[in-house]
């Protein structure tokens, strides 16, 4: 029986936005508490920058040794994957609106960047970890394809990937945009 492309890349985004959602949540408000304290965001914008540089599939071995289960630690690792870059755009941009007389637009402007670059390393940690360890989704299908030299199946893979990350990227941005021009750019200094 033949496996649904489209159920596999329904199961890669209910992993993506399993892990991705709350490193959303937890990344604005982290990112916010540390960029309204110049003094928390002095020290906090060096150290948070190591566990950014860290390659988030390279954590897989030790979450399948937490976890002991193969959903988790993929939810884990695509959690970890997305939460630093939002923080610290998140930060970033709380500072400059200050600096700016609170002008909500740039930290918008910061926040939806974060999103959007968290969502790339999300998306790509997510069919990383399918390839590694789980037995289904668009890595898993891909994978498989490739052990079986089934060609087809890993070009029409790679166009889902490729169409799925293109949309959410477009409509962070969207988002973005439209939330950024509801509001009022504060006082300029």
């Amino acid at each position: 029986m033949e496996r649904s492309i489209f159920l596999d890349l329904l199961s890669s985004l209910q992993l993506l936005l399993v892990g991705y959602i709350p490193a959303a949540v937890i990344g604005i408000v982290i990112g916010y508490l540390i960029g309204v304290n110049r003094f928390v965001y002095q020290i906090c914008k060096w150290i948070l920058q190591v566990p950014n540089t860290i390659v988030p599939i390279a954590f897989l071995p030790v979450a399948l040794i937490i976890f002991k289960e193969a959903e988790a630690a993929a939810i884990v690792i695509v959690f970890l994957s997305a939460i630093w870059s939002i923080i610290i755009n998140t930060s970033t941009g709380t500072r400059h609106g200050r600096k700016q007389g609170n002008n909500i637009r740039v930290v918008i402007n910061h926040i939806f960047k974060g999103l959007r670059f968290a969502v790339w390393i999300a998306w790509f940690s997510a069919i990383a970890i399918e390839m590694l360890t789980l037995n289904r989704g668009l890595g898993f299908v891909i994978w498989n394809a490739s052990k079986e030299s089934k060609f087809n199946y890993i070009i029409e893979g790679i166009i889902c990937i490729g169409t799925m990350g293109l949309l959410l990227d477009q409509l962070l941005d969207l988002t973005g945009n439209i939330l950024s021009g509801l509001v009022s750019e504060g006082k300029k200094s």
